[in-house]
């Protein structure tokens, strides 16, 4: 029976406080508190910093998640085979390099992925989509040689695929460099300074609503000194444990929230999105850079073998 006494003694104990909290909660809401305990300006204006950090880290990954989506950039209108998803660029282009026949064409463009199905990005299509055209080409072409946009189409072909590759290799450098560090602040270090936040709350409630329980009949109104007097010792000593709770939790949210605004961290993995961002750039600045000359070639080729219109005039005009 002590027992079971002692343990609806603590169910009490832990309720009480819970429903203090509460009912002074309702109070406030409905404008029937006579008095709420006001915060620092500072401690205010350190809790509108950490909103305003954890608006910024909620907003900018929402866009930036979708380098955890491989097919982000991949065209929403086209249809393309598991085929056509099979080999890579660079190995169909060796296998057609070595056909002696139809077939062996065929099969260049049929053949099962060596490992995995080709990345659905927009430069893995737009390679794809050149190497069918260049074949498409080469199979059409009955003159001597090789058709001039057959192999340069083959040439940017592999060329984007070295772009969506490293696109690729962007976004893995993005995930685990950005990403990972910004979740990790948003769901632990601001989550750390929203919990102490909340235990201001709480111990301000449970401050107020001692205060509101201890206040003698004639308190209404008055100021914090007279209800101090008016109180009895144990109200008195109670309010003045409550008081010390408060700015105990305060001092320590103060901490937890400087902490998580000084930190630089969240500007260290800027630099490292922006230098993933800068290298994926660069790299495709550089494949581009070395097939662009190689085209316009082939172009300056192409037209110096075209014949001039009035050479084509075999017969001179009598007048």
């Amino acid at each position: 029976m002590d027992k079971f006494q002692a343990f609806g003694k603590n169910i009490t104990a832990s309720i009480s406080p819970f429903a203090g909290r509460t009912q002074q909660y309702l109070k406030e809401q409905f404008g029937q508190a006579d008095d709420k305990t006001q915060l620092p300006p500072d401690y205010i204006e350190l809790e509108k910093r950490v909103d305003a950090l954890k608006q910024v880290h909620q907003k900018l990954l929402q866009v930036t998640s979708q380098y955890t989506n491989e097919a982000y950039d991949y065209p929403p209108n086209i249809r393309e085979s598991f085929n056509d998803l099979g080999r890579t660029i660079t190995e169909k282009v060796h296998l057609l390099s070595n056909a002696s026949s139809p077939s062996d064409v065929q099969t260049a463009f049929t053949a099962p992925p060596s490992a995995k199905p080709q990345p659905k990005t927009f430069n893995h299509a737009i390679a794809r989509a050149a190497l069918a055209g260049s074949q498409l080409l080469n199979e059409t072409h009955s003159s001597a040689g090789e058709d001039p946009l057959a192999t340069a189409l083959e040439k940017y072909a592999l060329s984007e695929e070295k772009v969506g590759e490293a696109r690729l290799a962007q976004d893995a450098q993005i995930q685990s460099r950005f990403l990972a560090g910004w979740s990790t602040t948003l769901n632990t270090n601001l989550m750390f300074a929203t919990r102490a936040r909340k235990g201001v709350e709480n111990s301000r409630l449970s401050l107020d609503a001692t205060k509101a329980k201890s206040r003698s009949g004639g308190g209404r109104g008055m100021n914090i000194d007279d209800e101090m007097v008016s109180m009895s010792e144990d109200a008195r000593h109670d309010v003045e444990q409550k008081e010390d709770d408060f700015v105990a939790q305060t001092e320590e949210a103060v901490g937890v929230m400087k902490n998580v605004l000084d930190t630089p961290e969240p500007l260290r993995n800027l630099a490292d999105l922006i230098a993933a961002q800068l290298e994926f750039h660069k790299k495709a600045y550089e494949i581009l850079g070395e097939l662009a000359p190689v085209i316009d070639g082939l172009q300056v080729e192409q037209e110096v073998s075209l014949p001039h219109p009035l050479l084509s005039l075999s017969t001179p005009l009598i007048f």
